[in-house]
């Protein structure tokens, strides 16, 4: 069961994601393949720093993210530190 105190966290820092069971889950849309696959290989680089893999679905135009710690049975302090740094590599540069 994911803790009350980690699901407000996400709630209020991670606009781009969403909890769906024991996982956090986020999705980005890119305009063609090879841009969503570039996204792809940004996060793994990420997570290989992290030391935390998350599950990645690259298709046409989307990169989905999913984020859990198996060893705790769910959502994590951990998980969320690497939805945080994924959201923000990803996120379109300010105007």
């Amino acid at each position: 069961m994911v803790e009350a105190g980690l699901l407000r966290r996400a709630a209020v820092e991670l606009p781009a994601w969403r909890v769906e069971g024991e996982e956090i889950v986020g999705r980005w849309r890119f305009p063609d393949f090879s841009s969503a696959l570039a996204a792809a290989v940004r996060v793994g680089g990420l997570a290989e720093r992290a030391d935390h893999h998350p599950e990645l679905r690259v298709a046409w135009g989307l990169l989905e993210v999913r984020l859990t710690t198996h060893s705790a049975n769910g959502l994590t302090a951990r998980d969320l530190d690497l939805a945080s740094a994924v959201q923000a590599a990803l996120q379109p540069p300010s105007a």
